[in-house]
């Protein structure tokens, strides 16, 4: 039985690919971490903006250490990881963006859209290289809905897509250096 070349090409990006992976070189999900680094704490991060719902804090808590395992070989520990991730949501609130006329001389302008925006203060610490540590660092990000609808009923899907973006862009600036 002959082999072609498409089937050697395959099978040499699949040894290539799993190489890398496994000495730690590159990461698919985009982490470049030492192969030293094994372990993170992520400490519960406190609602200190004064609005949102009562388990916001628990909530991004659990989805930043969600993705962090997902996208990670690293081992959550309460205390001394490797890497050590902190910090409290500094700003939830509403504002209005698109004004627009209500067509009455009474009524001045009203909002078409609102906004809700979230900010996230981070302390990051990488125990085996600080070049990338950072300090009470802001994230932020914010997403608009259609101000005739009650912002309690949409609140939970703002909520996590900005949390999903926040994660995110806390995810590169720390472990993938970006």
């Amino acid at each position: 039985m002959v082999l072609n070349k498409a089937y050697w090409n395959y099978l040499l990006i699949c040894v290539l690919a799993l190489f890398c992976q496994a000495c730690g070189v590159y990461s698919f999900s985009g982490a470049s971490l030492s192969p030293e680094v094994k372990t993170i704490s992520i400490q519960n991060f406190f609602n200190d903006s004064g609005g949102g719902p009562a388990n916001i804090s628990q909530v991004f808590t659990e989805n930043i250490k969600d993705y962090y395992q997902q996208n990670t070989n690293l081992t959550l520990i309460d205390e001394n990881g490797d890497l050590l991730l902190e910090g409290n949501i500094t700003r939830y609130d509403f504002t209005p963006v698109a004004p627009r006329s209500s067509g009455s001389n009474e009524v001045a302008d009203v909002a078409s859209l609102m906004r809700l925006n979230i900010t996230v203060n981070v302390t990051y610490i990488n125990t085996t290289d600080d070049e990338f540590n950072f300090d009470n660092r802001s994230f932020s990000f914010f997403s608009d809905f259609n101000a005739e609808q009650d912002p309690s009923s949409v609140e939970d899907e703002l909520i996590e897509e900005i949390f999903d973006q926040i994660i995110f862009d806390i995810f590169n600036a720390s472990v993938a250096n970006w």
